[in-house]
């Protein structure tokens, strides 16, 4: 009796391994793919910007960007008061300073690039 039931599921054996990289597969396409789209479109974001771009930062600090180094960005948050953030802390771009034509046109081409 036990044997007959034990060689009785030989297709079975595959089933549960199918299931697994069916779960890795929707994990792949509804976690991590958009996660990385994300990060791609925030470090995009932190490289372009420039002084003048109204920002927030990821505390919630709103300010103007008044330099631009390679790791820092200078914040302006009230007149005459400047603080020091790394990139990675500007969550978002409220408004973007006025840039001569030849850079937008440049910026344009990239995005169409990708």
């Amino acid at each position: 009796m036990l044997y007959a039931a034990a060689s009785g599921g030989g297709a079975g054996g595959l089933t549960p391994i199918l299931m697994i990289a069916l779960l890795f597969g929707v994990m792949y396409f509804m976690m991590i793919r958009p996660q990385q789209k994300r990060r791609r479109e925030a470090e995009q974001m932190q490289s372009a910007l420039a002084p003048g771009d109204e920002v927030v930062t990821i505390g919630g600090l709103y300010g103007t960007v008044t330099d631009v180094e390679d790791e820092s960005v200078l914040l302006e948050v009230a007149p005459g008061v400047q603080t020091r953030f790394a990139r990675p802390a500007i969550a978002r771009v409220v408004t973007r300073a006025e840039r001569p034509e030849a850079e937008t046109i440049t910026e344009e081409a990239e995005s169409v690039k990708e």
